[in-house]
């Protein structure tokens, strides 16, 4: 399948990308790319809408519509239920191939020790909240948008006292990330394209955030194509401006293109 673009900075809304589905995979990122940001990790919505076009999605590729995400495989089943898709969780920590396969774990969880270190960050002040995704641990200042220096330093001496090269920070948008380093999306993503119904098919990768970033780099080698959402990435093809945008197109090419349930 040829997925050509002419114009980079496209509205891709408006242009159908992949009509002929059965020859595709859909890796899609989850918050920040098809879901708005919430004030807690949470407190996010997934509308009956988004799960029909992804169900759709699913059963016109055959399966290979895949979450991948920092949330743990657990956190993304319980906020897309009743649909389970194939996913990578924890940073590419966690990988299910099919919606009913056994996962395979790629790392172990970062260490309940280190976890309760970093969680004494949110002492810092109201509105700083600590998430445990297992695999990492998450500290979001969204509703203190004002620590984000005291909070990013703070991380960053308790990770010093971790053992050299065992912990990875990650920022992000208004949170930092620490989780167990020699895990990522892009290896969990070139990994799970080597099993079917993914294997010999080209993807196409939409994400928002800088863990996102190291797959854009790697998509183009399974002849696929990288959309990044609010901003542009070096490595990108093209951007949407935001979620919204991405679920508009989704919807488009489920109700447009045709595949294996056809």
């Amino acid at each position: 399948m040829s997925l050509d673009i002419s114009d980079l900075d496209m509205e891709l809304a408006e242009i159908s990308l992949v009509p002929d589905l059965d020859k595709c995979a859909i890796l899609l990122d989850i918050d920040g790319t098809i879901l708005d940001l919430a004030p807690s990790p949470q407190q996010v919505w997934v509308s009956p809408g988004l799960r029909r076009t992804l169900a759709r999605l699913d059963d016109l590729t055959g399966g290979a519509v895949a979450l991948v995400s920092g949330r743990s495989l657990a956190d993304i089943d319980l906020i897309f239920s009743p649909l389970q898709l194939a996913a990578i969780g924890g940073h590419g920590a966690e990988l299910r191939v099919a919606a009913d396969a056994e996962p395979l774990m790629r790392a172990g969880p970062l260490s309940a020790t280190l976890k309760r270190k970093l969680a004494s960050v949110t002492e810092i002040g109201p509105g700083i909240l600590a998430e445990n995704k297992g695999y990492s641990l998450a500290i979001h200042y969204r509703l203190a948008p004002n620590k984000e220096a005291e909070v990013r330093t703070a991380v960053e001496a308790i990770c010093a006292g971790a053992p050299p090269g065992s912990v990875e920070i990650l920022p992000g948008k208004l949170v930092v990330e620490i989780k167990s380093a020699g895990i990522n999306k892009a290896d969990a993503v070139c990994e799970l394209m080597s099993f079917a119904p993914f294997a010999d098919r080209n993807p196409i990768f939409i994400g928002d955030d800088i863990t996102d970033e190291p797959v854009f780099g790697i998509i183009s080698r399974f002849g696929g194509l990288g959309f990044s959402v609010g901003r542009a990435f070096a490595d990108a093809n093209g951007h949407f401006d935001k979620p919204e945008s991405v679920r508009a197109w989704l919807a488009r090419i489920a109700a447009e293109g045709t595949g294996a349930a056809e």
